[in-house]
This record gives C-alpha cells, structure tokens and sequence, in this order.
C-alpha cells in the first residue's frame, strides 16, 4: 500500500491529461449546444452521444508512456501502473460527466441512468484499446491509433451495425431497454479485456 502511495504523483505526472482535457472541453462544448435555441430531446440524445465518444477519444491516449520501455524492467508490476492510470482517470471522468449532464436543460435531457451506461461503456471500450495496443505492441504512444479504431468502429458500427442489435437508438424506440442490455455487456467485455491485457507477456526463454 505504501508503494501504491508513493507511485501516485509520478504516475499522475506520466498521464496525458493535455489530451484528454482537450477531448473534454470538445465534448462539454457539445454538451453545451442543447442549450441553444429549443433542442428535441432526440437532438440533445445525439449530442450528449457525440460528447460521449469525444471524451472516449482523449481516453484512448491514456495509456501513452514514452518511458515504456525504460520502466518495463521496474518492480512495480503493468497491471499495478495500468490499474493506477484508470484510478486517476476515473475521477476526472465522473466529473467530466456530470457538468456535461448538467450542461443539457432538465427538459430535453435523456435517461441519466442509461446514457451514464453508455458513457461507462464507451470509456472502458477507449481504455481497453489501449491495453490491448500495449500488450500486443511495441509503440509508446499508442494512443493516435487507438482513437482512429474508436471512431472509426463508432462511424461504421453507426452505418452498418444490424438493427435487431441496435445501440444507437432513440429514446422513444422499443429497443431501447435491450440496447442497453447490450451496453452492458460491452461494458462487462470491456472491462474483462482491459484486465486480462494489463498482465505482463510471458516472455519466451531464449533456447542454448
């Protein structure tokens, strides 16, 4: 607990928040814009959707180090450095969220509880595709890489994704309560996925 405590600040000083405050000032800027003239609450939906994947994109370099390969040799385990990067994250987050929520005017604004589901999705979806790019890659930065797979699996999964499937729907749609059954589960998916790739590669002995 003690090592826990003193990686804290340097950590903290290793993350990327230029980044991610930058997709965050974009998404509450979206947020922002159902209070302009008299937005349907489809509009502020799509909005606060849009906002969503902006502060996902910033997440997405959350992972970058460019000392990677200098601390991959430290005692402190990846899993322990990856698990202490979200932590710091996820306050951020959960603010970052409730002023965009409270950005949108009580009378358009779209179920809390399921577009919070959605955004914990989306979140865990951007920090996983980090821990995927690191433990399956060598780059210190890949963060660029993995906000380009975001948005474009977000744009396709839009124009392409099967309707009895459907995530992106209407509030006043029959799906809606099975679309979010389904958020879940990419929630629940992301979640495994970050984990299991936060451990350490069993690196392969070197045969005499």
């Amino acid at each position: 607990m003690l090592l826990i405590r003193q990686l804290v600040f340097p950590v903290h000083r290793t993350v990327p928040w230029p980044a991610i405050g930058a997709a965050g000032a974009t998404g509450l800027l979206l947020a922002a814009l159902t209070r302009t003239g008299e937005p349907a609450e489809r509009l502020s939906l799509y909005l606060l959707r849009a906002a969503i994947l902006a502060f996902a994109v910033g997440l997405a370099f959350l992972l970058d180090d460019p000392a990677r390969h200098t601390t991959s040799t430290v005692p402190t385990p990846r899993p322990v450095r990856i698990a202490l990067r979200t932590a710091l994250a996820v306050p951020a987050a959960a603010a970052w969220w409730t002023v965009a929520l409270l950005l949108v005017p009580p009378g358009v604004r779209p179920p809390v509880g399921d577009l919070t589901l959605e955004a914990g999705a989306a979140f865990a979806a951007a920090v996983a595709g980090g821990a995927v790019a690191v433990r399956f890659g060598e780059l210190t930065r890949p963060g660029l890489r993995v906000a380009t797979g975001l948005l474009t699996t977000s744009v396709l999964g839009l124009l392409f994704w099967p309707g009895r499937w459907a995530l992106f729907v209407p509030v006043e749609d029959e799906r809606w309560a099975a679309a979010h059954e389904r958020w879940g589960l990419v929630l629940g998916g992301a979640v495994i996925v970050g984990a299991v790739c936060a451990i350490e590669p069993l690196r392969r002995r070197i045969r005499l």
